[in-house]
């Protein structure tokens, strides 16, 4: 089965160096509470949006980092998060900034990726006779968690902090799904004063 990549809040923290991201701490818990009722997910649920999640937040616009701009980083990167490996990392940058740019709400160029390039073969087997989609590699176990995000219906919970020094990815656990920075606290913030600002500049 060939998959096409169409289409956490703890983990995707860590970068892939292990350095914390400011913006997705402070999303976690604003002044150490919860900043809205959020909506129950399930363990496995959980695990699919921490690995899709650390996916997406290979490449940091805030520290200006990219595990995919070196074949060993990403190797890391794979058995680290799935343990597995993966050597086509031309087709996981693909991938990857198809699937952000999918869900950044037009903030960002398209990447016009060909088709062909965005794929990635997925395994079905099953498991006691129930159907069960994993990955031949650590590129195949991040599209299989995306795949069951989608089947799921939570794909539309992920999303990219439209602020141009974050765009951190994350996943929108308000009910009504009305969640627009990574966090209000630092990004919401950013944006609040820098609009002041703009009102209030002679011009």
């Amino acid at each position: 089965m060939i998959m096409t990549s169409q289409p956490r809040y703890r983990k995707e923290s860590l970068a892939y160096d292990g350095t914390v991201n400011s913006k997705a701490v402070a999303a976690v818990a604003p002044n150490g509470l919860s900043a809205a009722p959020s909506e129950p997910v399930g363990p496995d649920t959980e695990q699919d949006i921490d690995l899709l999640l650390a996916f997406l937040n290979t490449v940091d616009a805030e520290t200006g980092t990219d595990v995919l701009a070196e074949t060993e980083q990403w190797q890391q990167w794979c058995l680290r998060h799935t343990g597995q490996a993966s050597v086509d990392t031309a087709a996981a940058r693909e991938i990857r900034d198809l699937m952000r740019d999918s869900i950044s709400c037009g903030s960002g160029e398209s990447t016009a990726i060909p088709p062909a390039t965005a794929e990635w073969p997925v395994r079905i087997h099953l498991e006691e006779g129930v159907p069960v989609a994993s990955g031949s590699d650590a590129l195949g176990a991040v599209l299989a968690a995306a795949s069951r995000i989608a089947t799921v219906g939570r794909w539309h919970r992920i999303k990219i902090c439209p602020a141009t020094n974050c765009l951190w990815a994350f996943y929108d656990r308000s009910r009504n799904r009305s969640r627009t920075w990574c966090s209000m606290r630092v990004c919401g913030n950013r944006e609040k004063a820098r609009s002041w600002r703009e009102r209030h500049t002679p011009h």
